[in-house]
């Protein structure tokens, strides 16, 4: 019998170019003012897995009704990774994984190399 997955938080990676570089800011300042979030760095390039620049939002699992639907209005046309922490980088950046706008292609390969997995694997 499988093991039940277990969620920790959620993380929302909002990706951007140049072009949207003014709504991403704008968007990343109404998160902080309306919810609890950590927010990452803001990375004008590809890094790890993603293939464009991107900041990070990390909440906790209490906030994603409120939050996911917020951004699912508010993103215009920005495109947003949100994906649960359940202990599996990969399967959290692709089979657990929601996306509000357009996918990207992500580096999966550069999470199998790096990544944590429930079972004990990676790292």
């Amino acid at each position: 019998m499988q093991q039940a997955v277990t969620v920790t938080g959620y993380h929302a990676h909002v990706y951007f170019d140049e072009n949207r570089k003014t709504r991403a800011s704008w968007l990343r300042e109404a998160v902080q003012q309306r919810f609890e979030v950590s927010v990452g760095r803001w990375r004008d390039q590809a890094y790890g897995p993603h293939p464009c620049g991107a900041y990070q939002l990390a909440f906790d699992a209490a906030q994603f009704g409120e939050l996911v639907p917020w951004l699912m209005l508010n993103r215009g046309e920005l495109d947003i990774l949100v994906h649960p922490l359940s202990g599996d980088d990969v399967e959290d950046h692709s089979d657990f994984a929601m996306w509000l706008g357009q996918p990207l292609d992500l580096d999966i390969a550069y999470l199998r190399e790096r990544g944590q997995r429930r079972d004990g694997g990676g790292r």
